[in-house]
């Protein structure tokens, strides 16, 4: 029945990949958009300050409406962002069935639709919210290129740090239970949890590259800083994708999770 759970976890991440790629289509690729004409104003203004030489360069972008590594903006926002998504959220939901799988029937009486909801939201809050404290996204034209190999690896420990603390908090809470109760085990368990994330935070460096006002030798601003409105909402849109995903993830595997353990058990229940 595993192989079973873990198809409809595909199937379900496919589905919330496609729900996750319309909002973020809407909402994300403008602010992409504009974060890249943001980059090419602030090279041209580095160009003029400095004679062409513009030191350190943000993203990969160079020009919007033209080619970048073959392919053109259009299809990076249509077909390289859909693919992505898609890619994404298939891995998620296959993930998300294994932890499924692996839970049901071992976390107390709690049905198949209720139990998808606790994992997605466990999987939101470790894999992308914590996470996204510490590093928090940014639009890929707002990133120095020498730095990616650091973010990367950083963000990824993060995220691995991040879902352990919670498996092992979770641990904690079951192993408790019995001796404070379930209330009180919740507590203890997720304040171990805020504790050992916040120590981790303060361990890891901190990285901040979101261009400030560029400024001549006198002093004088000739370039603004990167809009704030711009980066708060790409880091709004970015976790709404995620909710949507993940929704779209626990909703669907729920009822398709239910149905089958519901016929799973009628068949076990009849006499031979």
């Amino acid at each position: 029945m595993e192989k079973q759970i873990i198809g409809r976890g595909i199937l379900a991440g496919a589905l919330a990949g496609l729900a996750a790629f319309v909002f973020a289509r809407i909402f994300v690729e403008p602010v992409i958009e504009r974060a890249i004409g943001y980059e090419e104003g602030i090279g041209a203004a580095h160009e003029a300050l400095h004679g062409g030489h513009g030191g350190h360069h943000h993203g990969g972008h160079h020009h919007g409406g033209e080619a970048f590594e073959g392919f053109t903006r259009g299809v990076q926002a249509n077909i390289g962002m859909g693919f992505g998504v898609l890619a994404f959220s298939v891995a998620i939901g296959a993930l998300f069935a294994v932890v499924f799988a692996v839970t049901y029937g071992r976390v107390g009486d709690v049905s198949a639709r209720l139990l998808s909801l606790y994992v997605a939201g466990g999987m939101l809050l470790s894999l992308f919210i914590v996470p996204a404290l510490k590093y928090p996204p940014s639009p890929p034209a707002l990133s120095l290129d020498e730095t990616i190999r650091q973010r990367t690896l950083l963000y990824l420990l993060m995220v691995a740090l991040s879902a352990a603390l919670l498996v092992a908090a979770v641990y904690l809470g079951r192993r408790l239970a019995e001796r404070l109760g379930a209330w009180n085990a919740g507590l203890v368990a997720a304040g171990g949890y805020v504790v050992a994330v916040a120590v981790v935070m303060l361990i890891l460096p901190t990285i901040d590259e979101t261009p400030g006002p560029l400024r001549d030798a006198a002093g004088n601003m000739v370039y603004d800083g990167f809009p704030a409105d711009d980066l708060y909402e790409f880091r709004l849109y970015s976790l709404g994708t995620q909710v949507v995903m993940y929704a779209t993830l626990a909703l669907v595997f729920g009822a398709m999770a239910a149905r089958l353990l519901e016929s799973k058990r009628r068949e076990n229940s009849i006499p031979a």
